[in-house]
């Protein structure tokens, strides 16, 4: 191979590596964030070190799993219960939005895991616990997959849409917790 065929080669290969790191700093950083879980108030869906993929794009869902920032400067990765402009309560485990009776299917297996003497998910009425009829223009209502433990709206209150960093998608680390959320 000759010098000039070497340093055309040579500034191929730069220029692709130079592409192929601005791309995955600009995904990395606008579109899929690694996250780490900190706490049990998620398990078993996500545990205590988890790394999760956080995706910024699409819109918020019923029963996403999202993270967020509060102002105190702390970060929380919870469940999306309560779409804005609804009302959320329990009642003997039983999640009702608006009145009306909705399953959580992901849920199924720690309904019946613990203490049966003790509810799941202790019973609360939507406008005492939060002072309002329903949620506002751009509140979520969150909890814990892990109700018992949890320190969620319940304590915090709905959390604004500004708030959520992105949904989480994929827990990739460590390797045998690796799975779709």
């Amino acid at each position: 191979m000759n010098k000039e065929r070497f340093f055309e080669w040579f500034w191929l290969i730069i220029k692709y590596s130079f592409a192929a790191g601005l791309l995955a700093l600009l995904i990395r950083g606008f579109l899929l964030i690694p996250m780490p879980v900190q706490g049990s108030s998620m398990e078993d869906t996500v545990s205590q070190g988890d790394m999760v993929l956080v995706e910024r794009l699409s819109s918020v869902k019923r029963f996403d799993v999202v993270v967020f920032n509060l102002p105190d400067g702390s970060t929380y990765v919870k469940r999306v219960i309560g779409l804005p402009g609804e009302s959320v309560s329990y009642k003997d485990d039983q999640l009702y939005i608006n009145d009306k009776k909705v399953a959580e299917p992901f849920l199924e297996d720690n309904l019946h895991s613990d203490d049966e003497s003790a509810p799941y998910t202790h019973d609360f009425d939507f406008e005492e616990l939060m002072g309002v009829k329903k949620l506002g223009k751009d509140s979520y209502f969150v909890i814990g997959d892990n109700r018992r433990l949890s320190k969620d709206s319940r304590s915090f209150g709905a959390i604004s849409e500004d708030e959520i960093l992105g949904t989480a998608h994929f827990v990739y680390y460590p390797l045998p917790h690796m799975k779709f959320i």
